[in-house]
């Protein structure tokens, strides 16, 4: 009965002291300025982390190159990660509570929000993505922006036709393109050169002929291929 009670006593003392690993130095320096760490050690207390909903990355430090650590932040709903910090990967799937993204103006190559079932806004503009995956069944109620990602051609999505017709040119690069499948898609859209163009239809599913200023366009191809496409005037 005395090693039982013992081993209950110790039970909350063992809770109490874990920790989190976090290796990157400035992502440390930048927790404790923030009032949840105070030693500089490779390590926060996960209790002091494991209840912050919101986070902003960034304030006062500008050379954070690895967030390891952040997916014990499990209650975070808005994170928000400063430009310009050299940062070049990005793992949120521990953070299924997530609801608002901005990690604009960085160096991000790649970005898998499947697991991030509630969220519904996201800002990764300005980056170098060259894979996006955007399935996590809640696209209907999500706001993105994606501009200003040139390496980036196909998106996985929800679904393809609503995506092409809620997501406009103002959130996405005019290379850019959705599928259901990226992984198959992006085969058959590096044979390109062989595809055969088979309808060109405007937003509203109309045929179009001649190419007109300033119109949403979509060409789509024999192989499955849609391609958006606008024509501005310049003066």
């Amino acid at each position: 009965m005395k090693k039982i009670l013992l081993i209950l006593l110790c039970l909350p003392m063992i809770g109490f002291g874990q920790k989190t690993f976090v290796p990157d130095d400035d992502f440390e320096q930048f927790l404790i300025n923030e009032g949840y760490d105070n030693v500089l050690d490779d390590s926060v207390q996960t209790s002091a982390i494991d209840t912050i909903s919101t986070l902003y990355i960034g304030f006062f430090i500008s050379n954070i190159s690895d967030l390891t650590g952040l997916e014990d932040f499990t209650l975070l709903k808005t994170l928000t990660i400063g430009a310009n910090l050299n940062l070049t990967s990005l793992d949120v799937s521990q953070n299924t509570l997530l609801e608002y993204l901005n990690c604009s103006g960085n160096n991000i190559a790649s970005l898998d929000i499947s697991a991030n079932l509630a969220l519904n806004y996201l800002d990764c503009s300005y980056n170098q993505l060259t894979s996006l995956d955007l399935r996590n069944g809640n696209n209907v109620n999500m706001d993105i922006n994606l501009f200003s990602n040139p390496l980036l051609n196909c998106i996985d999505v929800d679904n393809v036709n609503w995506s092409n017709s809620n997501w406009t040119m103002m959130s996405i690069d005019a290379h850019h393109y959705f599928s259901n499948d990226c992984n198959t898609i992006n085969d058959i859209y590096d044979a390109s050169k062989n595809n055969k163009l088979i309808q060109v239809i405007d937003v509203f599913g109309r045929q179009q002929i001649h190419a007109e200023l300033n119109l949403l366009m979509f060409h789509i191809y024999e192989n499955g291929v849609i391609h958006k496409n606008i024509i501005i005037k310049s003066y």
